[in-house]
């Protein structure tokens, strides 16, 4: 027997219907995509799973390290053409659009990963945030702090003041930024994909590189170096970022909890990387490296004359060094 239903029992069940499909709509969550060429063993890493649990109930995160999904210098472009909505970005990246944010990128302008909190949380800071979300279309969370960059080298030649660095092939990333900051501390700057290191040390294409050492020990570039000297000319971070039309798109609540998110998550980070550091001098000691300071002070005077005479400098906002030494 067919059973035909009534009239108004099919609306019913269309009305159902309609709710409950309104419903799971109601509930399907933004997509976030993010991107870093970090890999996945760097504290940033742990860093971005603590920030996706915490938004977890308002966004979809999807995470991508070893530059898998956008190269290094192309995620920016990335944010800004809608393609990506979340990126660890180099502020030389930055520095490329607005020549004024080159400031944030000099030898020996911040002293420690304290200072350098404290200049993004300053008027300073905001005001080189704001200058980013008015040209660029990108909104900067926070600074994620990933160690002081220092100089690995293959070879024994002792290295102790910018001249002895004189014709060493040492590794930068591309960009006209990274490169100056290679120049800044005497060598001779080459540009280099990250991937590409540990290969381009092993064969001899380049004599060095600069990075933080948990960066150091999380490529095994220890593997390929001599020694590592401890220039500590630049306290290396990236800019936690999302784009301007994801973060206008959240309510004035979603975006004080994503930023809660952002704070929780890499302050967390900056005090593992902290840690990290303090732990591992004695492990590539260990590990047959020579680690030792050079002349500092013969070191941060090249660099602060370098920059001040360069074109770079023609563009930083009036007045804002003093400010930075300032805090």
């Amino acid at each position: 027997m067919n059973f035909t239903p009534s009239r108004r029992a099919f609306l019913a069940t269309g009305a159902a219907s309609l709710a409950m499909s309104g419903t799971s709509f109601a509930q399907t969550k933004p997509t976030i995509r993010f991107s870093a060429v970090f890999s996945e063993q760097d504290i940033r890493a742990e860093m971005m799973k603590r920030f996706s649990a915490a938004v977890e109930a308002d966004y979809t995160m999807q995470l991508y390290y070893g530059g898998n999904l956008f190269k290094q210098g192309t995620e920016l472009v990335a944010l800004q053409r809608g393609n990506l909505e979340m990126g660890n970005i180099a502020p030389q990246d930055v520095s490329n659009q607005i020549p004024a944010w080159s400031i944030m990128t000099a030898a020996y302008l911040f002293r420690d990963a304290a200072h350098l909190q404290k200049v993004f949380a300053s008027d300073v800071g905001q005001q080189m945030k704001n200058m980013a979300e008015d040209q660029l279309g990108i909104r900067i969370l926070a600074p994620t702090y990933f160690g002081a960059r220092h100089v690995s080298l293959r070879g024994r030649k002792k290295i102790n003041t910018p001249a002895d660095l004189a014709g060493v092939k040492l590794r930068m990333p591309g960009g006209d930024a990274w490169q100056f900051l290679g120049q800044s501390i005497g060598a001779n700057p080459v540009p280099m994909a990250y991937a590409e290191v540990y290969t381009g040390l092993q064969t001899g294409a380049i004599d060095g590189q600069d990075n933080p050492l948990p960066n150091v020990q999380n490529m095994k570039f220890y593997e390929v170096s001599n020694q590592i000297i401890l220039t500590s000319h630049l306290v290396g971070f990236d800019l936690l970022t999302v784009s301007a039309r994801t973060w206008r798109a959240m309510s004035e609540a979603k975006r004080a909890q994503f930023q809660a998110a952002a704070d929780a998550a890499v302050g967390w980070s900056n005090a593992e990387h902290a840690r990290k550091e303090g732990e591992l001098v004695a492990f590539f000691k260990a590990q047959g490296l020579d680690v030792y300071e050079p002349n500092l002070q013969a070191f941060r005077e090249f660099a602060q004359k370098k920059y001040l005479a360069s074109d770079l400098a023609k563009a930083w906002p009036a007045g804002m060094v003093d400010k930075i030494n300032a805090l």
